[in-house]
C-alpha cells in the first residue's frame, strides 16, 4: 500500500495550539482556530459534492478564506487549484473548462470575471463567494460562513494529486502543473529549512500572492510547516503598504520580486522599515547586482536571490545566508542537483559555457494536465528542463543569461539580455529596463533597449548607447533605445518580452545597419 500522507495535515499540526498561525487585517487565527477552520471548509466542500481528487478553484484575494479554502481541498482529498486574480473572465474561464472544475471560490470584488468565465465553464455547478452577494451567476451559489462539518481528511498518499498550478502563460495557453502531497512536504525541508533556518519564531510577509508557486510557499508552505505565523495582505502590494505592515507586523523573512526591491528604492519609505527582517528574498526574475547593492545601502539588508518555478513548486537554486554573490542565484539548495546542457542536450562541466538549466529534485511536477507534448519536453526522467539560460561560474556558483529563448545573436556571437540590462541600469536616467531582439534594415537581429526613465530625467538615446559602449563590448550595445511608459508584465511582476518584441519589431527597419 502506498504511504498515506495528507500535506494539509501535516502543515496544521507543525505549531502549537495557541501559537498565533495566520493574521491579515481582518482576523487573527491561532493553529487550534486555523485547523478548526480548515476542517469545516473540507467538511462544506464534502456537503457541496466535492469528490476526492476533484478540481476546486479559487480566485480570491490573500486572506484566511483563500488559506482556508486551499487547506480544506487537500484535507478533503480534492486538488486546490489558486488562480491569479488579475486574469480576465476570458481567462479565468479557458481555465476553468480545462481544469474541469465545478466549484469555483471567489472573492467577490472578483464577480465580475466570475460571471464571464462561467460562460465558459458549462461544467461548474456551484460558486462559493465570501461574502453575500449571489447574483447574476446562473448556478447555483452559497457563501462561505454557509459551510458547516467537521471532517478530518481525506484518504490521501503521498503521491496523490494536491495542487495544481497554472503556469503564468506568457507566450502560449496557460498549463496546470500537477503536484503531489509531497512535494509541499520537501520544499519545507529544503529551502525553508536548510536556506531560511525557520523556526516557530519567524514571522512571514510576501508580496507576491497566494495564487501562485513563489507566494504559496511564503505564505502558507514554509510558515504553517515551520509553526510559525503568515501575515497575510488581501491588498494591491505598493511599497508604503509594505513598508507600514512591515514596522506594524515585524516579520523576520520578507519575500518579494526584483520589481518590487526596486520600487521600494525609488520610494520615501523610511529606511528602518524592515529593522524586524533577518532574511529577505527575491526571486521570480534575477535580481541584478546594481539593485542588491542599493537595497543594502540604504535598508541595510542582504538579499537572497533564488530561482524557482511553477514546475518546481519553489526555489531550487539560491544564494545562502553570509555567503551571497551579487548578480548570481548561487548554488543548488540541499535536496536538488542541478544541470546546464548545451542545444543537443549534452552536459557543459566546464565553467563560462553557457546553456539551459536543468534541476533534478523532490518537489518537481508530475506533467501538466492534459498537455501530453509540453509534458514530454519539459519532464524529461528525473530532470526539469527550465527554459532558462545560465552558466556556471569559477567559485560554483550559477548566473542567469535570461529566458533560453531569450538570448540573441550580434554579429554571429551570442549576447545575453541581462548583462547589457544591467550595465543600463547603472545609468542614472534609467529605472527599468528590457533588452531583447529587433530585426534591422537588413533582416538581422540586434538589440534594443526598452527603458523607463527615472523620474524627472530625460532618457538620451545615443548617450545610452555610447554608455554601454564603454562598459561593453561593442557588439553588445543596443543598436536602439525606446522609451516605455511602463514595461508590459505578467501578474507574477515576470517582464513579458514577448510582447515588448513585438512593440519594438521595425523600430531599426528603417535605419541602415552598423
Amino acid at each position: 500500500m502506498p504511504t498515506g500522507f495528507n500535506a494539509a495535515e501535516y502543515l496544521l499540526t507543525a505549531g502549537h495550539p495557541d501559537a498565533t498561525a495566520v493574521a491579515s487585517p481582518r482576523r487573527t487565527l491561532t493553529y487550534a482556530e486555523l485547523a478548526a477552520e480548515s476542517r469545516r471548509v473540507a467538511g462544506g466542500l464534502v456537503e457541496l459534492g466535492v469528490r476526492p481528487e476533484e478540481r476546486v478553484m479559487f480566485c480570491m484575494v490573500d486572506d484566511v478564506e483563500l488559506l482556508t479554502g486551499i487547506l480544506g481541498a487537500m484535507l478533503a482529498g480534492a486538488v486546490a487549484v489558486p488562480v491569479s486574480t488579475m486574469v480576465t473572465g476570458l481567462e479565468l474561464g479557458k481555465m476553468l473548462a480545462d481544469s474541469r472544475a465545478r466549484l469555483l471560490c471567489v472573492s467577490g470584488e472578483f464577480a465580475e470575471q466570475a460571471v464571464t468565465a462561467l460562460g465558459f465553464a458549462p461544467e461548474v455547478t456551484d460558486v462559493l463567494l465570501d461574502r453575500a452577494d449571489a447574483a447574476g451567476f446562473g448556478v447555483r451559489t452559497h457563501e462561505w460562513s454557509s459551510l458547516s462539518g467537521t471532517f478530518r481528511s481525506g484518504r490521501t498518499w503521498e503521491d496523490s494529486p494536491a495542487l495544481w498550478l497554472y503556469t503564468s502563460g506568457t507566450t502560449g495557453q496557460p498549463k496546470g502543473a500537477m503536484h503531489r502531497h509531497a512535494s509541499i512536504r520537501a520544499v519545507c525541508e529544503t529551502y525553508a529549512r536548510t536556506v531560511l533556518a525557520t523556526t516557530p519564531a519567524d514571522r512571514f510577509l510576501s508580496v507576491p500572492k497566494l495564487f501562485f508557486a513563489y507566494g504559496l510557499g511564503n505564505s502558507c508552505f514554509f510558515p504553517l510547516g515551520a509553526g510559525g505565523t503568515t501575515l497575510l495582505e488581501p491588498s494591491r502590494p505598493t511599497p508604503a503598504l509594505f513598508a507600514r505592515r512591515a514596522r506594524e507586523e515585524e516579520p523576520s523573512l520578507f519575500f518579494a520580486v526584483p520589481t518590487f526591491y526596486a520600487a521600494l528604492l525609488a520610494s520615501d519609505v523610511p529606511d528602518d522599515s524592515f529593522s524586524s527582517v533577518r532574511h529577505a528574498v527575491s526571486a521570480g526574475e534575477p535580481l541584478p547586482a546594481s539593485l542588491f547593492e542599493r537595497f543594502r545601502a540604504r535598508f541595510g539588508l542582504e538579499i537572497l536571490d533564488g530561482i524557482g518555478s511553477t514546475e518546481a513548486l519553489h526555489i531550487f537554486l539560491s544564494n545562502q545566508p553570509g555567503a551571497v554573490r551579487p548578480g548570481t542565484t548561487g548554488v543548488a539548495v540541499p535536496g536538488y542537483s542541478v544541470q546546464i546542457r548545451d542545444e543537443a542536450g549534452a552536459v557543459i562541466d566546464a565553467a563560462g559555457q553557457p546553456g539551459e538549466l536543468f534541476v533534478a529534485g523532490p518537489s518537481t511536477a508530475t506533467g501538466y494536465w492534459a498537455r501530453y507534448d509540453a509534458t514530454k519536453l519539459v519532464f524529461q526522467g528525473e530532470w526539469l528542463r527550465t527554459g532558462d539560460s545560465y552558466v556556471r561560474n569559477e567559485d560554483g556558483t550559477y548566473s542567469c543569461l535570461g529566458r533560453f529563448g531569450d538570448m540573441l545573436k550580434a554579429g554571429g556571437i551570442w549576447v545575453s539580455p541581462s548583462e547589457v540590462e544591467e550595465r543600463l541600469r547603472q545609468h542614472p536616467a534609467v529605472a527599468e529596463v528590457a533588452v531583447v531582439a529587433a530585426p534591422d534594415a537588413d533582416g538581422l537581429d540586434k538589440p534594443v533597449a526598452c527603458v523607463v526613465a527615472a523620474a524627472g530625467v530625460t532618457v538620451d538615446p545615443d548617450e545610452l548607447i555610447e554608455f554601454c559602449r564603454e562598459g561593453l563590448a561593442a557588439f553588445k550595445r543596443p543598436r536602439g533605445v525606446v522609451e516605455l511608459a511602463e514595461l508590459p508584465k505578467t501578474a507574477t511582476g515576470k517582464i513579458r518580452r514577448n510582447v515588448i518584441r513585438e512593440q519594438v519589431r521595425d523600430v531599426l527597419r528603417v535605419v541602415p545597419s552598423t
